[in-house]
């Protein structure tokens, strides 16, 4: 029923996105967020999320800015690595 659908967790809260997965009886996908020395945030997909309906699981909570920042580089990666379609929650 899931097979096209991937779960992406950002750092804002992570216990919410293991609770969403687990609900749905999905895995999160492998993704690197970290960030680099001069605070710039770096995030990698370790997994094809080529043709997927792709969530993204990302509260704004505070701070903001930085979750928000986060969230917007996520969308960006998941563009650019070919997402069907890509939903923030």
């Amino acid at each position: 029923m899931y097979e096209h659908l991937t779960l992406i967790a950002g750092r804002a809260h992570p216990q919410l996105a293991t609770e969403v997965a687990e609900f749905l009886g999905l895995k999160l996908a492998h993704v690197e967020i970290s960030n680099f020395p001069d605070g710039e945030i770096f995030v990698k997909l370790n997994q094809n999320i080529r043709g997927c309906d792709v969530f993204l699981l990302q509260p704004t909570c505070s701070p903001v800015s930085d979750n928000l920042l986060e969230l917007l580089i996520l969308i960006d990666t998941c563009m650019r690595a070919s997402a069907a379609r890509i939903t923030a929650v």
